[in-house]
């Protein structure tokens, strides 16, 4: 008797209590999503699962009739249900607006129960997509966010217990307990609606009119890494998932800006410059003075190899030039010149500071680390190349966050989607800062490379993003795509990345065009939409000019 009641007792209470109850599950509340602001982005709609335990009901054909008309099911689906199902406990439909609930109460059928679950809904249908992701019928996070926050979003669900007699069915008078369920704590992210909602317009633009095979654009805070917007076209409404094709719904949710890599081009160039900048300041004599005038010719020849500029240097528009006409002309000997002139261990230095070839640390799942040479594997000409972001990959996200570094006095700071994680009652479960990694450069290179960078798009090849007053700041970037290890003929990557105002960087946007028709350079295909964007914060935000 010791053993069975104290040893073996609490053993034979939990099987006692499964067989003297019936428990229905309280699904709990996902926890919501909004912007920076409070704006709602993922919610939920109050929706419920029919189950029946069919050893309690009394008219079999009556009730799959009304089953089958009220939910919209098959006659022949719902009986099969009920007649060969083994369980004792069926879930018939999930997911029932209460409408159809309250007509199948109507009827008062014996051995029909239902349980609130939730419907997740995006108010703003195909917007932020690849970042929000989506659940499963289940309520369970499938991508993005939804996903690698899920365990915070998801609650602890309840029950509610009937008292039954052996067979299932519910005894008269019996008592009935309830577990609340417990909903999921909250998601505020960094990003702003407003901005967002510019962002997708500029995409959607940029896809429709270059008829490209992709557009993304992504803006963040340079001081500190929080992302304000991140929009990729082509997308799908949340609201509308097309589950039936796995590999298509695959692929448009992916979030190409985080885990695709691209060759980046002359955007690339930004970290050569500083670079040199920085090595010049340190003193280190292989480093060129910014006012270093540069060999002209459209040539260089490494280990035997040419290596050519984009352009063809007519009516001598390369020549006698320092490095801010280089970065104005993005006249690509010149930054050959310059990782020759540094060597590559030195070049690879700034890599790693820069945070190329690892992650950035986003909040996020998938992310690629991009695709760099190993330094012992680097040939001259291998270097040559990466001089001007040829023969290295990288993700957009990196080469916005090693941008930012370059410009905001040399903090390199890991970028980040969620500020902060609450509960209903406002209790703050947790609050993220910024993060910086490194210290990638000095705040004297930063400046002098910030001014260049402005000078880039008052005199040079990023004039399509100017604004009058604005002070904006940035470079241009065209690569051709390589398809089974040759050049795509006719097939590029457009892109620019740029920042206002040039002296305190707040907003930063890299904007990315893959195979854009006719037109490809990136100062006449992605230059535009930036300066689209930074116009539309400027009126939003109602910023006033830095000169005034």
């Amino acid at each position: 008797m010791f053993y069975v009641q104290i040893i073996w007792g609490e053993d034979l209470q939990k099987k006692a209590i499964d067989q003297w109850t019936r428990e229905i599950p309280v699904i709990a509340e996902r926890g919501v999503i909004t912007d920076v602001n409070g704006v709602l982005l993922a919610a939920n709609d109050d929706t419920y699962t029919v189950f029946v335990r069919k050893k309690a009901v009394e008219d079999l054909n009556a009730l799959c009739a009304a089953l089958s008309d009220t939910l919209g099911l098959g006659y022949e689906y719902v009986y099969k249900r009920l007649t060969e199902t083994v369980s004792s406990e069926i879930t018939i439909k999930k997911q029932v607006e209460k409408d159809k609930i309250n007509k199948l109460l109507s009827y008062g059928f014996s051995g029909v129960y239902y349980s609130r679950d939730n419907s997740r809904v995006y108010p703003y249908n195909d917007f932020l997509t690849q970042v929000l992701g989506f659940t499963s019928t289940d309520g369970k996070g499938q991508s993005g966010l939804e996903l690698y926050y899920d365990k915070y979003l998801s609650g602890i669900d309840g029950e509610i217990l009937y008292e039954t007699d052996i067979v299932g069915v519910e005894i008269d008078g019996g008592k009935a307990s309830y577990v609340p369920a417990t909903g999921g704590l909250n998601l505020k992210l960094t990003v702003d609606y407003e901005i967002q909602q510019l962002a997708e317009t500029a995409m959607s633009e940029a896809m429709e009119i270059h008829n490209a095979k992709s557009a993304q654009m992504i803006v963040l805070d340079p001081q500190s890494g929080a992302i304000r917007a991140l929009a990729i076209k082509p997308s799908y409404n949340l609201n509308d998932i097309p589950r039936d094709d796995t590999a298509a719904l695959y692929k448009a949710s992916r979030n190409s800006m985080f885990c695709d890599v691209y060759e980046p081009g002359s955007t690339f160039k930004i970290l050569t410059a500083a670079a040199n900048i920085e090595e010049y300041f340190k003193g280190n004599p292989k480093a060129y003075s910014v006012e270093h005038i540069f060999n002209s010719s459209r040539y260089r020849y490494i280990d035997g190899q040419k290596v050519k500029c984009w352009s063809n240097h007519e009516h001598g528009k390369h020549a006698n030039l320092n490095l801010q006409g280089a970065l104005n002309n993005s006249c690509n000997p010149i930054f050959v010149d310059i990782a020759m002139s540094l060597g590559k261990d030195t070049m690879y230095k700034y890599i790693e500071l820069f945070n190329y070839g690892a992650t950035t640390g986003v909040d996020f799942s998938g992310e690629a680390q991009g695709m760099i040479l190993p330094l012992t594997a680097v040939q001259n000409v291998d270097l040559a190349r990466i001089a001007f972001g040829q023969t290295i990959a990288v993700t957009g996200l990196q080469l916005a966050a090693a941008t930012a570094a370059a410009i905001n006095g040399g903090n390199y700071y890991a970028p980040y989607l969620v500020q902060e994680i609450y509960s209903d009652n406002g209790i703050i479960a947790e609050s993220v800062a910024a993060k910086p990694k490194a210290k990638a450069v000095s705040k004297k290179t930063s400046a002098v490379l910030s001014e260049m960078l402005e000078g880039v798009i008052k005199d040079g090849s990023g004039k399509k993003a100017y604004i009058e007053g604005y002070r904006v700041a940035g470079k241009t970037g065209t690569a051709q795509k390589y398809e089974n290890g040759r050049l795509a003929a006719g097939k590029y990557v457009s892109s620019f990345v740029g920042y206002f105002p040039a002296n305190d960087p707040k907003y930063l946007a890299l904007v990315i065009i893959d195979e854009p028709q006719g037109e490809y350079y990136g100062s006449t295909v992605a230059a535009p939409y930036a300066k689209q964007v930074f116009e539309g914060i400027i009126n939003v935000k109602g910023l006033a000019p830095v000169d005034a």
